[in-house]
Parts: structure tokens; sequence; C-alpha cells
């Protein structure tokens, strides 16, 4: 199959899987057929498909993804020993794991094309990803308390592993349990990772945006508590905004070290 016979695959089999979507018609042009996909994708529920389907969309998300160019930690300049700052599309870099800032339901993000970092971590890692999250959800027997992480395979991102953990979110101003629960997510996916045997983490801005958290306070918490408790880990701050790269690079740069 050509890429777009690919997209054009998936497309109708997500299509054929529902009742109510049997009347929609494949759109020809490319941009049309991405936003397509991805609607489905992200509004699917968590399970199982049919290895046919798996096949196919595995070698299209790595396409897509190899098209998109993949970041390797390797070929990064570290702002100091084992610390970096990176700006750029977090489902592209390829390291230990990446964290999702993720919702107390822990299956992703259900709005078609959301441009939240958790449905773009789970549009590219695969429908695999949110099964296994409802997996381990059911299993849990309750939501995700803030501050905690979980691990997941990445499935067809070019990290290894996903660290899920949910930020607090702000009414109004910022509290000092706000402040600690946001540290606890940091800390929490540092301690997943040392024990899983985890040599790179790449952070997103957490509880930013979506949840509400000042950028510059939740940078200073950030850099505070990756210092602290890193160990030998290394640490990747991603950013993808540039006010978010003027924050973290002006912190980096006058942080006193911790430990």
């Amino acid at each position: 199959m050509t890429h777009t016979e690919k997209r054009t695959f998936l497309i109708q089999k997500l299509i054929d899987e529902q009742p109510q979507y049997r009347e929609l018609q494949i759109p020809f042009g490319e941009a049309e057929q991405k936003t397509l996909l991805r609607s489905l994708m992200n509004v699917r529920s968590p399970r199982p498909i049919g290895e046919d389907f798996l096949t196919v969309q595995d070698a299209y998300l790595q396409e897509e993804t190899a098209r998109n160019g993949v970041t390797d930690i390797v070929d990064l300049t570290p702002v100091e020993p084992g610390l970096y700052l990176w700006q750029g599309d977090i489902t592209t870099l390829k390291c230990g794991a990446i964290v999702n800032a993720a919702n107390s339901g822990m299956t992703g993000c259900y709005v078609p094309c959301h441009g939240c970092i958790d449905n773009a971590i789970h549009t590219y890692a695969g429908v695999q990803l949110r099964l296994a999250c409802a997996e381990m959800m059911k299993k849990q027997g309750h939501e995700e308390p803030t501050g905690q992480a979980k691990l997941t395979p990445a499935y067809n991102l070019p990290c290894d592993y996903v660290l899920h953990t949910v930020g607090p979110i702000i009414y109004g101003s910022v509290t000092e349990k706000d402040q600690e629960l946001l540290a606890a997510c940091y800390r929490s996916c540092l301690e997943l990772a040392q024990q899983n045997g985890i040599k790179s983490v790449a952070f997103c801005c957490i509880s930013t945006g979506e949840f509400h958290f000042p950028n510059d306070e939740a940078a200073k918490i950030a850099v505070d508590t990756v210092r602290q408790y890193r160990g030998n880990t290394e640490v990747i701050f991603n950013v993808f905004k540039d006010v978010d790269y003027e924050i973290y690079r002006a912190f980096l740069k006058r942080a006193d070290h911790i430990g």
C-alpha cells in the first residue's frame, strides 16, 4: 500500500465499525483525510481492533512521524550536564520516556483534533495506547489521583515509554496545595522512571494551558523539582511555545543547584 492507501484503509475501517459513521464519505484532499482519520481515532472508545488494522496503522503512523522528523536526545546539547531545553513536538522525540499531561480518566482526549498534548500523544501512539490505559484504569478501579504517575509502552511513538501524570487544575489563585501537587507530578514521574531503568525523560509543561497553571510559576516548580530529584536521569524540558522557551531558559540560567 502507498501512504495514501494506508490512510484511506484506516479511515474506512473506522467508519465501518460504527453504524453512525457509515454515511461518511472519505474526502479527496490529504489534509481533509488526515483530519478525519485523527478525529475518528480521537472519538473511538477503548476496545480491541483487528490485526489487519493495527498492522496498517502502525506502518502509517511510523511513516508520518518519520516525515515530521524525529529528534534524538543524543543529538541535543545539554544546557548543563543531564539537563536539556528543547522546543518542538514531543511526539517526535526519541528518548526513554515522554510525559503526558493526562486527565484523571487517563484514556486520552476525546475531542476531535484538540490541540492538547494528551490528544497528540494518543493520536500518534495509535489506538493501542487508549486500550492499554483503559485496562490499567479498570484494574485500578478509580480515577487517577493528581500528582501520581503511570507508565505505558509508547507503541508507535519514537520514545520507549509514556509517563502519564495528572496535574492540578487551577481555579482562581494558585494555592500551596496546587504547588505541592505539581511538584509531585514531576517527582512521581522521575521515581517511576528510575524504578523501571529509564535513563531519559522529556517533560512537557504540566498543568499549563488547559489546566491554567501560570507558565512562569509552573516552570520554576518544574526546574526546582527536577534538580532535586532527577538523580542520574537525563531530563529534557520540552516546550512548544516561544514564551515557555524564554521562561525555562531564564530559570535554567539562574536556578541554584540543589543536591
